[in-house]
């Protein structure tokens, strides 16, 4: 079943403070991550190393006049729907990966940075983390779907 599509996609280099660079494409491991990623192959979380957000977030922030800049919640793939709609457990094909929903993204206190009531007010839609199933290749604008 079709979801949605892939907006954009984002890695945060090795080296680097973790800030995320926007990619065209991005190439994923099995039980590692993305490649390239910092936050990739720890092996004690394997079930977090990709988060996935829709826009409904952004929109939220957006009707409560806070202003948010591109990847300030710490995607790794921006979708055009909410994945929050989806239950633990879901499998998802994207380009030529399989991910598994594993866990909702929990709240960090550097998001007052943009504004006080910003956690709070995306409490139940700030991402989702996801595994890799199966390696391969996302691309932004792929098809997301929703496989059993």
């Amino acid at each position: 079943m079709k979801l949605g599509k892939v907006l954009n996609l984002y890695i945060a280099p090795i080296g680097t403070s973790g800030v995320r660079e926007s990619k065209d494409f991005i190439e994923l491991k099995e039980n590692f991550g993305i490649i390239g990623d910092k936050f990739a192959g720890n092996e004690k979380r394997p079930h977090r190393s990709v988060m996935i957000i829709g826009t409904k977030p952004y929109n939220m922030a957006k009707e409560a006049n806070i202003n948010l800049p591109e990847v300030a919640l710490g995607e790794n793939i921006l979708l055009d729907f909410d994945p929050h709609t989806l239950p633990l457990g879901t499998k998802l094909k994207i380009g030529t990966v399989i991910l598994e929903i594993t866990a909702a993204c929990t709240l960090c206190n550097h998001l007052t940075q943009y504004h006080k009531d910003l956690p709070k007010l995306i409490l139940k839609h700030r991402g989702i983390y996801t595994k890799v199933i199966k390696s391969g290749i996302i691309r932004k604008n792929d098809e997301v779907f929703k496989i059993d």
